[in-house]
């Protein structure tokens, strides 16, 4: 099968995922270094998969995402509000239209590589916190890129209408080793197990029954 993809790659169990799962489709994958709390962490992981399955791994700063836009995920570990994604504090954790810039400029990065189609992980449990994780934005946003390259190219996001839970079965099936990924929000040496994709992680991995290889500060 040809590699026709880029892969946006935080380093989390949902790319990471999606990484494996199109590996054979898979000619590049690129992270973002924005400035979150977990940043680094995830970053590592990235490059730690990829060079497990010899696929080209890119980095690029965004530092002005750090310096200018307004979120808990770019204040520290001590802003980050634990609870579960239900709840209305976890709004604090969006990052303005990161989705979208990232998309714009992995947009660009496949037509330079003569790549068609750039491939992201967000998922149906997104959808209620970030608006740049929805269907129609999703959609919105392949459409632009294809309107705007000579190539067409567009969006693949396999995990749209599924959940974090269907994720991590599917990883099971596919042997990630999801001690080689990171979520935590706080961005510590552990997990610190209270904050949203900390608790969204444990409840995922126990309905996929996983037994979870993280370790967390509680």
């Amino acid at each position: 099968m040809a590699k026709d993809s880029l892969i946006i790659l935080s380093g989390g169990m949902d790319s990471v995922t999606l990484l494996h799962y199109r590996k054979d489709r898979i000619a590049l994958a690129v992270s973002f270094d924005y400035g979150s709390n977990h940043n680094a962490r995830e970053i590592e992981c990235a490059r730690q998969q990829c060079e497990m399955l010899g696929i080209e791994h890119l980095v690029i700063p965004l530092e002005f995402m750090g310096k200018y836009f307004r979120s808990s995920l770019l204040e520290g570990a001590d802003s980050i509000p634990e609870g579960h994604y239900a709840d209305d504090n976890m709004k604090s954790t969006v990052v303005p239209f990161r989705n979208g810039i990232m998309l714009s400029i992995a947009c660009g990065l496949a037509e330079s590589r003569d790549l068609r189609h750039v491939m992201m992980a967000n998922h149906g449990g997104d959808h209620a916190i970030y608006p740049d994780c929805r269907p129609g934005f999703v959609a919105a946003m392949s459409e632009a890129m294809r309107e705007g390259t000579y190539e067409g190219i567009d969006i693949e996001a396999a995990f749209t209408d599924i959940t974090k839970s269907d994720i991590a079965r599917l990883g099971k099936e596919l042997g990630v080793d999801y001690s080689k990924t990171y979520s935590c929000y706080k961005g510590r040496e552990k997990h610190c197990g209270k904050c949203g994709t900390c608790v969204e992680r444990r409840e995922a991995m126990a309905e996929a029954g996983i037994d979870d290889p993280t370790i967390y500060e509680d």
